[in-house]
């Protein structure tokens, strides 16, 4: 009775150490193979009636070796990460936008930009021949008012248009010498139309380029801007991302050439309609000056006439 009681006890003092040992993987708890018999159990049952020491705390047991296939396969991290890639920096301005514009975007900037040199040139140039003349023209009207023949207005007026249209009436009235006075009443008209439409012409010289860059300004910049956009769209097609930071330069930059082209071609027609208006009072100032001299030539034909004369060579004036 004693015995079995010893042995139940001893069961129950060292079962919590075997489930431990089990648990961390540990030997054998009394350092044998196998458990003891129950017989040397009863043989000692002073030693089993003492209370057990303390089961030692189990020692950490060491990392299990990972085969050598597996740690092939899995790659080795990089003791530092890498660092991020740095944002490319687009340059925003008109100037860094037209460098790195797509080359046919360049093409059509560059060839805006020199339609407006263009623009801004022939308004220097036609408006000041045309103010010049247009003064000159007021002087000579002014003279021819005032002259009371031919000869004495040739005399007075030596520069501009006046003095031209003066030379071709005196020429067609020397070569007309002797012959009715109709008759070269009619060819001095047709010599004075005839240089009314050179002087007009002359003015003109450039008026074309205007309209010629106020029509087809904005659809030249349209095409930089579609050829643009189309390039845009290639490159969002080719990096598989719709991020606008990335596409939003290459927009702008296909925009300027529509800017580009209104600032060609805005100018281009007001300047042209304003020389228009100016070449308009410059032919009716020239009108007004060969009426004056026709009627001094008709007035000197009629005095002639009345005096029993024919047609007396007049004199040359050069125009300066």
């Amino acid at each position: 009775m004693d015995s079995s009681s010893s042995l139940r006890r001893a069961a129950r003092m060292w079962a919590p150490a075997i489930l431990v040992a089990a648990l961390c993987g540990a030997g054998p708890v009394f350092g044998q193979d196998r458990e003891p018999a129950p017989s040397a159990v009863a043989a000692q049952p002073a030693v089993a009636a003492q209370p057990a020491p303390a089961p030692a705390a189990p020692e950490p047991s060491a990392p299990r070796a990972v085969p050598e296939a597996v740690a092939a396969a899995v790659p080795e991290v990089p003791a530092t990460a890498p660092a991020a890639p740095e944002k490319k920096h687009h340059d925003l301005s008109p100037l860094g936008m037209f460098r790195n514009a797509d080359p046919v975007v360049q093409g059509v900037m560059a060839l805006l930009a020199a339609a407006s040199v263009v623009t801004w040139a022939v308004l220097l140039v036609r408006g000041i021949a045309l103010a010049l003349a247009k003064r000159r023209l007021r002087g000579a009207l002014d003279i021819l008012r005032d002259s009371t023949s031919l000869d004495q207005a040739a005399e007075r007026v030596r520069r501009g248009t006046a003095a031209w249209l003066l030379v071709e009436a005196e020429e067609e009235v020397s070569l007309s010498h002797g012959l009715p006075g109709e008759g070269i009443r009619e060819r001095v008209v047709l010599a004075l139309e005839r240089s009314e439409a050179a002087a007009a012409k002359r003015m003109a010289v450039g008026i074309g380029l205007l309209a010629t860059i106020g029509s087809v300004g904005p659809f030249v910049g349209l095409f930089g801007t579609v050829w643009g956009i189309m390039r845009s769209f290639i490159g969002i097609a080719n990096s598989n991302t719709t991020n606008l930071a990335v596409v939003a330069p290459g927009i702008a930059e296909a925009l300027l050439a529509t800017g580009i082209g209104l600032v060609a071609a805005i100018p281009a027609v007001v300047f042209y309609n304003a020389l228009t208006r100016s070449i308009a009072g410059y032919r009716a100032l020239t009108a007004d000056a060969a009426s004056l001299i026709l009627r001094h030539v008709s007035r000197d034909l009629d005095r002639r006439a009345a005096a029993g004369f024919g047609a007396k060579p007049a004199m040359r004036v050069a125009a300066e």
